[in-house]
C-alpha cells in the first residue's frame, strides 16, 4: 500500500499511465518523498529481480547499496525542484547482481512534491559495443599493415631462405643445424604474414539465409572427432530462431576458432564442458556499413566454457591483433573472428568470470528478398523495436 492510497488520496500513478511506464524498455520507478517505491515497471521489475508487489513493499536504500550516490541524487532533484542526471553510477549489490552500471535520469513531479521519477539505463552493451567499434578499428589498421608486409616481407624472406638452402649444402653438421633455423624462421615469418593477408581482403561477404544450428552442429561433429573429443559439448539452441544472412564458411571458421580457444582453457579438467547456445533477443539496434537505416541484432550466438577465465586486464582488449593469453599464440585467432562479425553487420563481446567465460555474438536475422531482389538483414518478423541506451551509443560511425 503506498503513501497516498494510506492517506486515501488519488493514486499518483493512474492505471493507464502504468501501462505506459510497461512499455518503456528501461527500469523506470516512482519515489515518494520518504523513499518508498510507489510504482515500478515491468523493466524495473526485472532489472531488481523483484515483482512488483514486493518493490513497492520496501524503500529504495533496500535495493541499492549502502551510501548509493542514487539516494543523494534523488534528495538534490527534490532541493532543487529540477531534473539531475549521473552517468556510469555502479550500483551493483548482492541483493539486485554484479556489473549493474547505469545511467541516472531523476526528476520531480510538480504536482505532487516531494515525489520523484526515475529512470535507469544500463550501460553495459553500449560500452562493450564501444569496444567492439574500437577492435574494428584495430582490425582495419591490421588491415594496411599486412598488405605492406606481404610486399616488404615476403620477397627478401625467400631470398633469405634461399640463401640458407645453398648454405647448407656446403655446411657441416654443427652449421647444417643453423640453416635449418634460418629456413624453419623464414617459413614461420611467412605463415603469419598470409594469416594477416586475410585482414586486406575488402571484398563483400558472399552471404545468404543460413540456418545457424546446421552449422553449430557442423563444427561440434569437427570439434569432438578432434580437439574437443574429450569435452562435454551441451546443446541449448531456441528452434525458433530464424535464419542469420551469412557466409556459411566464414561462420563455420568463427564457431570452430572460438570452441577451439575453449578446449585449450579447459585444459585437462575431467569436467569441462562447453554450451553452445542461440536465443531471440530483440532490443538492440545500430549502423552498420553497407545498411542505409538501423539494423537490428536480434540473434544472439553464444559459447560458453567452464575455464579459468580471462585475466581482467586482457577482457577490453581481446580483440585487439596481437593480444593472446597463450604461450605460442600469435593473437590474431580473436581478430579475425571479430573481422568476420563486423562484416556481416554484427557484434561481438567477452564476458568472464572463473569457470564462466562467455563469447557472446549479436546478429542480424534474414527478412527475405526485397522487391529489388536484395536480401534484406534486419529484425524477424514479430519483433518489437525496442531501441534504449544501446542504440544511442552504438549509432555512431562504424
Amino acid at each position: 500500500m503506498t503513501d497516498n492510497q494510506t492517506q486515501g488520496q488519488k493514486p499518483v500513478i493512474s492505471e493507464g499511465e502504468t501501462n505506459v511506464l510497461d512499455a518503456i524498455p528501461h527500469p523506470v520507478l516512482l519515489v515518494s518523498p520518504t523513499d518508498q517505491v510507489e510504482a515500478a515497471n515491468i523493466a524495473a521489475e526485472e532489472f531488481f529481480g523483484a515483482s512488483g508487489a514486493v518493490l513497492r513493499r520496501h524503500k529504495l536504500g533496500y535495493f541499492v547499496p549502502f551510501g548509493s550516490p542514487v539516494l543523494t541524487l534523488i534528495e538534490q532533484v527534490r532541493q532543487r525542484g529540477a531534473a539531475v542526471n549521473e552517468y556510469k553510477v555502479d550500483i551493483s549489490s548482492p541483493r539486485i547482481g554484479n556489473e549493474k552500471m547505469v545511467d541516472i535520469y531523476a526528476c520531480p513531479l510538480a504536482e505532487h512534491p516531494g515525489h520523484v521519477t526515475l529512470m535507469l539505463q544500463e550501460r553495459t552493451m553500449a560500452e562493450k559495443i564501444d569496444r567492439q567499434l574500437t577492435s574494428r578499428g584495430a582490425a582495419r589498421t591490421v588491415t594496411s599493415l599486412a598488405a605492406m608486409l606481404a610486399h616488404e616481407i615476403k620477397n627478401p624472406l625467400s631470398g633469405i631462405r634461399g640463401a640458407a638452402q645453398l648454405l647448407e649444402q656446403s655446411a657441416d653438421d654443427n652449421d647444417r643445424s643453423l640453416t635449418r633455423l634460418i629456413m624453419e624462421e623464414a617459413d614461420r615469418i611467412v605463415k603469419l604474414v598470409d594469416r594477416m593477408e586475410v585482414f586486406s581482403d575488402e571484398r563483400p561477404v558472399d552471404r545468404e539465409p543460413v540456418n545457424i544450428h546446421v552449422i553449430l552442429d557442423h563444427v561440434k561433429r569437427l570439434a569432438q572427432s578432434g580437439f574437443a573429443r574429450d569435452i562435454s559439448i551441451v546443446e541449448e539452441y531456441d528452434p525458433s530462431l530464424p535464419p542469420v544472412y551469412a557466409n556459411r564458411d566464414q561462420l563455420i571458421q568463427v564457431f570452430l576458432n572460438l570452441v577451439k580457444n575453449a578446449t585449450e582453457a579447459i585444459g585437462d579438467n575431467p569436467e569441462g564442458e562447453i554450451v553452445l547456445s542461440t536465443a531471440f533477443k530483440p532490443g538492440i539496434r545500430l549502423s552498420v556499413p553497407g545498411a542505409g537505416e538501423r539494423v537490428s541484432l536480434p540473434l544472439e550466438f553464444c559459447v560458453r566454457d567452464n575455464g579459468p577465465g580471462v585475466p581482467d586486464d586482457l577482457v577490453s582488449y581481446l580483440f585487439d591483433p596481437f593480444v593472446t593469453t597463450k604461450i605460442n599464440g600469435t593473437g590474431l585467432g580473436l581478430a579475425l573472428v571479430a573481422k568476420i562479425i563486423g562484416d556481416h553487420g554484427g557484434v561481438i563481446e567477452c564476458d568472464s568470470q572463473p569457470r564462466r567465460t562467455t563469447f557472446r555474438i549479436l546478429m542480424p536475422a534474414y527478412l527475405g528478398a526485397s522487391e529489388s531482389g536484395e536480401a534484406t538483414p534486419g529484425e524477424a518478423p514479430g519483433g518489437e523495436d525496442k531501441t534504449g541506451d544501446e542504440t544511442t551509443d552504438s549509432d555512431r560511425n562504424n
